[in-house]
């Protein structure tokens, strides 16, 4: 009973991580994939800069909220058509490419962290630990992969950086 007992263990602690990995390996590989997307952000904000910024709304609006949030979502739809007008087509195309690919990742790490928020809530159930412990795992573990990410492309960068300047 005891040996089972350890194998329950040894699996809620394995889902438990897998799950967490659900989340950091897309968010680590939409980084590496987003990078080599190579947006030419200089090309959309020069086009950013060519187009007047819309007009704020009246904060009279505000007194009717969905009337504003319909009017402000509106302008800003406007802007946009016309920074994407100001753009060369090969950079609109990179930047939807750009877009596309990140709201694709988003999306398979939003999966993952949905996974691994009822993992962790499971893990904190069946050990009997208070509720408000599961808040802990889920922002703790959630920092844990975007850190991973973080320090990841930064020893990249580093070492890319220093291959550079050894062979200049």
């Amino acid at each position: 009973m005891a040996s089972l007992r350890v194998v329950t263990e040894f699996f809620a602690w394995c889902a438990f991580l897998g799950a967490w990995l659900l989340v950091a390996g897309p968010v680590y590989q939409a980084a590496l994939e987003l990078e080599e997307e190579g947006l030419e952000r200089e090309a959309l904000h020069r086009a950013s800069q060519s187009v007047p910024a819309p007009e704020q709304i009246s904060p009279w609006w505000w007194l009717v909220p969905p009337v504003a949030w319909w009017k402000a979502k509106r302008r800003q739809g406007e802007y946009r058509r016309a920074v994407l007008l100001a753009m060369k087509t090969e950079d609109v195309e990179a930047f939807v490419g750009f877009v596309n690919k990140a709201t694709g990742w988003l999306l398979v790490a939003t999966g993952g962290l949905l996974l691994a928020a009822n993992e962790s809530w499971q893990l904190v159930e069946d050990h009997d630990w208070p509720h408000w412990a599961t808040a802990p795992f889920i922002f703790g573990m959630a920092g844990i992969a975007q850190m991973y990410t973080v320090l990841r492309m930064r020893r990249s960068h580093g070492v890319l950086d220093e291959s550079r300047v050894t062979r200049s």
